[in-house]
């Protein structure tokens, strides 16, 4: 009886744990600006904020570049190499370290308690859409991945940058 309620606690420990390292999208966006008038874009600039050598490379930066040209180039968006553009395209990607704590009961009548630390790396890429005319914010989607190695950071950028652009343009509340 007490065996299997601390099987049932660790399995539910390690679900968790497990579901702590998935994507997450969030958008924010300008309610006033108007996205049809945006026909084209230039990447600006883009910043690498990592320890880890596998995600702060030249390498990473055009990977992000060529995934950012085309999700927004099948938006609709044309991408300008030189000159003005309707759209400023900037982004940074980072990433640290995290660890997960997770406590069950064990011992006689579950009066203990076991403590589980799950190590994981977290990365975030903030791509930032500006408006040149205004210089302002238009729109900025948040992809953040949790993985338990964080070399394996680097292969989820193609999706992180995907889901963030398939956002793209806003749907109005």
């Amino acid at each position: 009886m007490l065996k299997s309620q601390v099987m049932k606690a660790l399995g539910i420990a390690l679900l968790f744990a497990f579901a702590a390292l998935a994507q997450k999208v969030t958008v924010e966006f300008d309610q006033a600006a108007d996205f049809t008038k945006y026909k084209t874009f230039a990447i600006r600039a883009s910043q690498l904020n990592s320890k880890n050598a596998a995600l702060n490379s030249e390498l990473v930066k055009k990977r992000i570049d060529a995934d950012i040209t085309s999700a927004l180039t099948a938006r609709g968006l044309t991408l300008v190499s030189e000159g003005p553009s309707d759209l400023n395209v900037r982004y940074v990607l980072g990433s640290g370290r995290r660890v997960e704590v997770e406590s069950y009961p064990v011992g006689w009548y579950g009066l203990g308690r076991r403590v589980v630390r799950v190590p994981y790396a977290e990365g975030t890429l903030v791509i930032d859409l500006r408006d040149p005319s205004t210089r302002s914010l238009v729109w900025r989607g948040i992809a953040t991945q949790e993985k338990s190695d964080p070399n394996q950071l680097a292969g989820k950028l193609d999706d992180m940058v995907k889901k963030s652009i398939d956002k793209y343009p806003p749907k109005k509340k």
